[in-house]
């Protein structure tokens, strides 16, 4: 009788588990555009929100009532009981509060925690965790493709002049050879370029507010799809997110004005383009219009902004005084972390410029940093209000793709590690971050 060892017999679990390995594998090749940026942004925010859980623990807290603190008890309070049913608790920047108050937040977010509040399971803090979640995901996946696609096209623009970070010999290597050995027969990828725009949204010095209730997950995955869509031509989508903004947040008059100009340039594309022209200033407009018939007032939602945040155009006259103080008379790490943040987004514009990156995300990232510099409020909150600037780190996420990975990989580490730190700090030392 003849005997087979077992020992060399397949198993019947092998096929199975080699079937599976392949389809996975498969699965994972198709969607890797989506996943991969996902994974990186959710992996930096558990990072972020583990890094605050410490300084919560150590200093005395909660990480819920740290991510639900300042503006966050606004917006839950909206989303749980409406405009005209928020606890008298809740006041403005002054500690007063009155009947209109509450419109000055605008209801794109609270609105969208409210409807996934309604479903079963959820409370309202756990409904705007879960939005930050899936809107700072989908973000991810858009500055995968922005960074991308913006990469393709500066690399084009540098055969004929050649820019000081997107040249195939970068910046960084006319500066110091330690950073690249790199010719011009390398390439970069425009592929991993957007992987490192991703990192560098996740990480940015206030990421930590992608995981708080607040608008800026939201707010950034509608701007970077509103911009992906005009370098995409995709006129129908660029409306409906320039539209979704301007529901979310003031500064959205920045990305709805760039998607009119946009489709102005390219009026003669379609019905699709006047789509989008219609289209993208309804969710602004209409939020004013709703505060004015509150109000009484066309300017009923400035004078409420005005009125409790002190926040007006003032052409950077108090952005100027605080940088000023902070350099030379603060010995507060958070208000000089803070100057630097801004001096850094006017050199990331002068980057941006000097780089000619695609007009469309050129002028949406330096009106963004100009009408945030150029107003008067509460100066702490500058790092997350130029959070949504973010795309004007394409150059620098250009020059660390051709490096060596060595050298990608410390410098990532770093700016994760310093945001994951810097976040925790903001929160739970000092008093008035946000």
């Amino acid at each position: 009788m003849s005997h087979t060892s077992t020992a060399d017999a397949p198993t019947a679990g092998e096929p199975i588990a080699a079937s599976a390995a392949q389809r996975l594998a498969s699965l994972v090749g198709r969607h890797r555009d989506w996943l991969t940026p996902v994974l990186i942004f959710l992996g930096i925010r558990a990072l972020s929100v583990t890094t605050l859980a410490y300084f919560a623990d150590v200093r005395g807290g909660t990480v819920r009532g740290h991510l639900s603190d300042w503006d966050g008890k606004w917006m839950l309070a909206i989303a749980q009981y409406g405009y005209n049913r928020v606890p008298y608790s809740q006041v403005d920047a002054r500690g007063l509060r009155d009947d209109n108050t509450p419109y000055a937040f605008f209801p794109g977010y609270p609105m969208l925690v409210g409807l996934v509040d309604k479903l079963p399971g959820f409370s309202t803090y756990g409904a705007a965790m879960t939005v930050n979640l899936v809107a700072g995901s989908l973000g991810a996946v858009g500055a995968a493709r922005l960074g991308a696609l913006c990469a393709a096209r500066m690399a084009a623009r540098a055969r004929r002049r050649p820019g000081w970070f997107t040249d195939s010999m970068p910046f960084s290597a006319r500066v110091s050879t330690w950073l690249t050995a790199r010719t011009d027969a390398d390439p970069v990828d425009p592929r991993r370029v957007g992987l490192i725009l991703v990192v560098l949204f996740s990480a940015a010095p206030m990421g930590v507010v992608l995981s708080m209730a607040y608008t800026e997950a939201l707010f950034c995955a509608l701007t970077v799809w509103a911009l992906v869509a005009v370098m995409e031509r995709r006129w129908l989508l660029a409306g409906l997110t320039a539209m979704g903004a301007g529901l979310t947040r003031p500064t959205s008059v920045v990305i709805v004005g760039v998607v009119m100009l946009a489709a102005l340039v390219a009026v003669r594309e379609g019905p699709r383009v006047w789509a989008a022209l219609a289209l993208s200033p309804l969710g602004y407009l209409g939020y004013l219009a709703v505060v004015w018939h509150h109000t009484g007032s066309p300017t009923g939602w400035f004078t409420i902004q005005t009125r409790g945040w002190d926040t007006r155009f003032d052409f950077g006259s108090a952005t100027k005084e605080f940088v000023r103080y902070a350099l030379t008379s603060s010995a507060e790490v958070a208000v000089v972390a803070s100057a630097w943040i801004i001096i850094a987004s006017v050199a990331l514009v002068a980057v941006a410029v000097w780089e000619r990156m695609p007009w469309p995300v050129l002028l949406y990232g330096t009106l963004l940093v100009a009408s945030i510099i150029a107003s008067s409020g509460l100066m702490m909150s500058r790092p997350r209000l130029l959070l949504p600037a973010f795309v004007l780190l394409i150059p620098a996420a250009i020059a660390l793709a051709r490096s060596r990975l060595s050298t990608q990989i410390w410098v990532l580490a770093s700016v994760i590690a310093l945001s994951c730190w810097f976040g925790a700090h903001m929160l739970t030392v000092y008093p008035h971050a946000i």
